[in-house]
């Protein structure tokens, strides 16, 4: 969520559950692994500022681990899993190729895990939304988030939106 809410052109961006039902979608249900839900984010955004093929090489080179099955950094289990959840045809096009694009420049030693899934998104309760900005000083944003923020601005600094 903190790395794509800082890049121009993105206009919101909401933490939540992507892939299970209604029911079950939150964050103690989700926790238990047997929901069938990922944590996801949703984000709205400009494409005439910002292209989806270029928030997804953000999301994959920045925000997240495209390699890491049922992981991704300290957090374990599948509602951690890499997913991507388009909106519509073309941007599942879209993801399609970028996946392929980083299976074929071999970017990354370990294989691609990433995976294209379709699923409603709920949004999550109000304690999960801007959680860095919330708690700046948490150990875990300290160790896993301001590292990922401080590489969208110095790798992408012409996208940056403070």
């Amino acid at each position: 969520e903190a790395v794509l809410e800082h890049v121009r052109g993105v206009g919101d961006v909401v933490s939540g559950y992507a892939g299970g039902s209604a029911a079950d979608a939150h964050y103690a249900d989700v926790s238990s692994e047997r929901t069938g839900h990922a944590e996801a984010i949703r984000i709205r955004f400009d494409p005439r500022r910002i292209s989806y093929s270029k928030l997804l090489d953000i999301y994959f080179t920045v925000a997240h681990d495209p390699t890491q099955v049922n992981r991704q950094g300290p957090d374990t289990g599948p509602s951690y899993r890499s997913a991507i959840f388009p909106t519509n045809l073309a941007q599942k096009r879209i993801a399609q190729s970028a996946i392929a694009g980083l299976k074929a420049t071999k970017r990354f030693t370990r294989p691609i895990a990433t995976r294209i899934e379709s699923g409603t998104f709920y949004p999550a309760e109000a304690e999960h939304q801007e959680y860095v900005r919330k708690h700046p000083r948490s150990p875990y944003v300290v160790v896993n988030d301001l590292p990922k923020l401080k590489k969208l601005k110095r790798d992408h600094a012409e996208l940056w939106k403070g």
